[in-house]
């Protein structure tokens, strides 16, 4: 019988590939220079920088665009309130709505106040 032995088996893993890619296109006929790799992770980082700050105003457009049409919306209800309550303040509306509590306008002009002064 033979003697059960352990086969070391190398697993792939994404460095390797990316480094196999490189080899058979001929980018680089050994590993990559290390002395590039501040630049690229300076680039890549600059990168992550611009997407974030792209995303992050889209989301203030989006959010800015929502605030004009809420505030245009409230604009509208304020401007009918406020013909309606300009409306309903009217003397005519006003005595319409009274009368059913049988207060009425009176038809006599008001009366004039006059103060006597006094010679001291």
């Amino acid at each position: 019988m033979k003697k059960n032995t352990y086969k070391s088996q190398k697993r792939a893993n994404l460095f390797t590939y990316i480094a196999q890619f490189l080899q058979r296109k001929g980018f680089f006929s050994e590993d990559f220079p290390m002395k590039y790799l501040p630049y690229v992770l300076y680039i890549f980082f600059l990168g992550i920088l611009y997407v974030g700050n792209t995303h992050y105003y889209e989301k203030v457009i989006r959010k800015i665009t929502q605030l004009e049409e809420e505030v245009e919306d409230l604009r509208v209800d304020f401007t009918t309130l406020k013909a309606d309550y300009m409306f309903a303040s009217k003397q005519s509306e006003v005595a319409k709505r009274v009368a059913s509590r049988e207060i009425y306008e009176s038809t006599q002009p008001p009366h004039k106040i006059k103060l006597h002064q006094r010679d001291d």
